[in-house]
């Protein structure tokens, strides 16, 4: 059996950038903050895939057609191989589809919402081709462990990599 995902005529790339903070109202809506409402201009009307992350006490908001990209990936996948199956499963479970409103606005379901451990005031922060959602202490938190060894995370991750002259990293 095979994991469904929405089929569009094109796939629409994104890149988003920046880290937002706003706040949650009473219902755990959140409303896109407008420089991201520009970046996510193209995939608004699609809708939206949000799901726990697997390494962090946060959640990740993917545009469908980024999230399409993901299913297909996860479809390649044998599940006649137990842990294969059982990765599907964990990774799979509690996601949910979100719809933006004509506000700019989205729901962060209940189960996610504790998941998560969100408050009131919260972090959008962009991971290229999705949006991670934190409680704003946390990411904070999160930010400045991982800084501590951020040199030799950046080396190992990076060191290895081929230079090109025109990529500009450094």
């Amino acid at each position: 059996m095979r994991i469904l995902a929405p089929r569009f005529k094109a796939i629409k790339m994104i890149n988003v950038i920046g880290t937002y903070e706003c706040k949650a109202d009473a219902k755990g809506r959140v409303m896109f903050p407008v420089s991201l409402k520009k970046q996510l201009k193209n995939v608004m009307g699609d809708g939206f895939v949000i799901k726990r992350s697997v390494f962090n006490k946060c959640l990740e908001i993917h545009p469908m057609s980024e999230w399409e990209k993901v299913v297909n990936q996860v479809n390649k996948l044998n599940r006649f191989v137990k842990k294969n199956n059982d990765f599907i499963r964990s990774y799979m479970s509690g996601l949910k589809v979100v719809e933006v409103d004509g506000a700019g606005r989205f729901l962060i379901p209940k189960d996610l919402y504790l998941f998560a451990d969100l408050q009131k005031e919260l972090v959008l922060s962009s991971s290229v081709n999705m949006i991670e959602i934190w409680d704003k202490d946390k990411y904070e938190a999160s930010v400045a462990e991982t800084l501590v060894g951020f040199g030799n995370l950046a080396e190992d991750v990076m060191g290895n990599q081929p230079q090109d002259e025109s990529d500009g990293i450094s």
